[in-house]
């Protein structure tokens, strides 16, 4: 219960900050943008952190979700919200489809195999031009501000709709671990031989924590395509910008905890845009090396991710404290 009133308390702090900033500012998009990425890595958390399942493929599911609901939008005017209930779905069975024949593979093989399904619908993207637009990209149809249409002209309505997507996401992630299916897949991370001799389905477990953030993703890539208003299969479909990124972020903050996701996201994306903004024009590529380097350093410092290495600070200043 203390927990629960620590969170809300939490959100409810969050939800005002807006009130604070410019309301067509660039910070209000900055925080949009790691906040829809800090649910991203706590869908992909529900695998990769709980089974220690390493997807590199979750940007199918993601541009999937985002072309679902566009494509709706645009050929029959239906609204994004209903898209993101048919992405959802739809990233559902997609991940459904990918986890049957993937599920018992262990380490670099999954990794390898889902990185294979993303490539193959990044290359259908770009090939598909008379229904994704190809190389060319999408534009979602502009309408005046509509809660409806899920379109508004200042960023700061979006910082609402990220910040109640993260929760849910956080809260589907609590729920599955404090579950039975939680507790299986803790199993399965930890000896998934010795789970299976115990009794534990192990691929039956895995495909349906893979279904389940199959269809966050999706859902997360409609929020993306009506914030953006613009994406391209290379974008939406992207190795780098989706996948690897929504692991990293994971990984850096603190993989299968419930906060981890969101202090990595937190932590990378404003860092990205202070590098870029700071060091892109003076140099090109230099942005990408310092924040390669401080990543380097934080995997070093602890390969558990922040959230390890600030409980270590923690213990190490309050024994300094006793002393």
């Amino acid at each position: 219960m203390k927990r629960f009133l620590i969170g809300a308390a939490i959100v409810a702090a969050a939800a005002c900050v807006p009130f604070f900033l410019a309301p067509k500012g660039y910070v209000v998009r900055v925080l949009c943008i790691t906040l829809l990425f800090a649910a991203l890595a706590q869908a992909w958390n529900i695998v990769g952190g709980l089974a220690r399942q390493i997807s590199l493929g979750h940007a199918a599911f993601f541009g999937t979700g985002a072309y679902t609901s566009t494509l709706l939008l645009i050929n029959f005017g239906i609204s994004p919200w209903i898209g993101l209930i048919a992405a959802a779905i739809i990233g559902a069975v997609m991940a459904l489809l990918i986890a049957l024949p993937t599920m018992r593979l262990r380490g670099h093989y999954f990794a390898l195999a889902t990185l294979a399904f993303a490539e193959v619908m990044r290359v259908i993207g770009n090939s598909w031009s008379s229904v994704t637009g190809g190389p060319v990209g999408l534009s979602v149809p502009f309408r005046p501000d509509s809660l409806l249409m899920l379109q508004f002209k200042t960023p700061r309505p979006y910082f609402w709709i990220m910040l109640g997507a993260l929760v849910v996401v956080t809260l589907t992630f609590m729920a599955i671990r404090s579950s039975k299916i939680g507790y299986r897949l803790r199993a399965i991370r930890e000896n998934a031989d010795a789970a299976e001799t115990i009794g534990i389905d192990t691929a039956g477990t895995k495909i349906i924590a893979a279904v389940v953030s199959g269809a966050l993703t999706a859902s997360l890539g409609t929020l993306y395509a009506q914030f953006q208003f613009f994406f391209d299969p290379d974008t939406a479909f992207g190795l780098a910008s989706i996948s690897v990124r929504a692991a990293l972020i994971a990984i850096i903050g603190g993989v299968g905890t419930v906060a981890g996701p969101i202090v990595g996201a937190f932590f990378i994306i404003p860092f990205e845009e202070l590098t870029n903004s700071l060091l892109s024009n003076k140099a090109a590529g230099v942005s990408q090396i310092v924040y390669g380097l401080l990543l380097i350093a934080v995997i070093l410092l602890e390969p558990r991710g922040l959230i390890a290495l600030g409980k270590t600070f923690m213990t190490k200043l309050s024994r300094r404290k006793a002393t």
